[in-house]
């Protein structure tokens, strides 16, 4: 196993409302010296929610993202508050953007985008036995919430309504779990 590098000094670099840049001086085990940039988040973390309407289904939701000047097929998701804790969280968002909460919730993996950059993970949750049940959220405009055969997921990332790895790498490992692999 290697050695982690050691932090010579840290940067600010620049600071949004939501994200924080940082320069890294390192210091490798064989003597390297390199200057990395990360960038860290202003919260505690994101939950990415797989509902689950039945065995067969998930829920998923079209909102537009800024970042393809898009619509996108996604699973709820959003940040937690100061204090909150995981699964409130995630019942919240997944109330605030599909009209549904979940009796069940399941922490069932972590996962980051770019490790080599970005400080944050995402908390994936399956969310089972639906209830209708809507929450007041902060997106400016309601999502349109699209029923999703689970079997049916290449169909998903062929037809390009859905390009965010998180949803789709959450999909392929719920689909996983759920057929006992």
């Amino acid at each position: 196993m290697r050695t982690k590098p050691r932090i010579l000094n840290t940067r600010t670099v620049a600071r949004s409302r939501l994200f924080h840049i940082e320069e890294l001086d390192l210091e490798f085990s064989n003597g390297a010296m390199a200057r990395y940039e990360r960038l860290r988040g202003a919260s505690r973390g994101t939950v990415l929610i797989v509902p689950l309407l039945d065995e067969d289904t998930v829920l998923l939701v079209r909102e537009y993202a800024a970042g393809t000047e898009n619509y996108e097929l996604g699973f709820p998701k959003g940040r937690i508050e100061s204090g909150e804790p995981l699964l409130e969280a995630a019942n919240r968002e997944l109330m605030e953007e599909t009209g549904y909460g979940a009796k069940r919730l399941e922490r069932i993996t972590s996962l980051t985008l770019a490790p080599g950059f970005l400080e944050h993970a995402t908390e994936i949750i399956l969310a089972r036995e639906l209830y209708p049940k809507r929450l007041e959220g902060d997106e400016p405009e309601e999502p349109e919430v699209v029923p999703w055969a689970l079997n049916d997921i290449e169909r998903l990332w062929r037809s390009g309504e859905c390009s965010e790895a998180r949803t789709l790498a959450a999909l392929f490992i719920a689909k996983a779990i759920l057929d006992g692999r």
